[in-house]
């Protein structure tokens, strides 16, 4: 039997960033995780991490939105943070969503319900950080970034920031459903 800590926050949110930032940081010491995935609206969490994790031999991939996400012809992205990211040997990926965009258009169009959107509203059931965490470890491994078939850490949020860490066995979009969630570290509690 493993007896390992869950940690919970009592309101989601970019509030959670320092704390969870800690307790994945711990996580690395203690169980020698050596891949960490985290996802970046515009740059703030990714640098956080990036800075954190320098010079540490961690693979930290940085999981920004899609150009076009938000608006056309735009990314959410601050160009100076990208840099520094990068600056402190972090990978920077930016790519589409895999349970988001293409069948967002065509639910949007037709107002039909399609297999991804199921999947991600059913990860939605333990919290919007979850279902990003599990997300960006498939972009991740479709992108060659981390290995597939290993246990990483993938860190996500509630809006802005970090309010989530869980440990996922990654693997590729096309097998879904190799990805195992083996652990939550931390996350926000559920409104009353």
């Amino acid at each position: 039997m493993i007896e390992k800590k869950t940690y919970y926050f009592d309101k989601p949110g970019k509030a959670n960033t320092a704390d969870c930032l800690s307790i994945v940081a711990a996580a690395v010491m203690d169980f020698g995780y050596k891949h960490i995935v985290v996802a970046t609206t515009g740059g703030e969490t990714g640098l956080l991490f990036s800075e954190a994790f320098k010079d540490t031999g961690v693979n930290l991939v940085a999981v920004s939105h899609c150009h076009g996400f938000k608006e056309a012809n735009s990314i959410e992205l601050d160009p100076e943070l990208v840099e520094k990211i990068r600056g402190n040997g972090a990978v920077l990926y930016t790519g589409t969503m895999v349970t988001h965009s293409l069948e967002s258009a065509f639910a949007k169009q037709f107002n039909g319900l399609y297999p991804t959107l199921i999947v991600a509203q059913t990860l939605r059931r333990f919290g919007e950080g979850p279902k990003v965490c599990c997300e960006i470890a498939m972009m991740a491994v479709d992108a060659g970034l981390v290995p597939e078939g290993v246990d990483i850490i993938t860190v996500a949020g509630t809006g802005r920031g970090a309010d989530t860490a869980m440990v996922v066995r990654s693997a590729a979009s096309k097998r879904f459903f190799d990805l195992k969630v083996q652990e939550i570290i931390a996350k926000p509690l559920f409104g009353k």
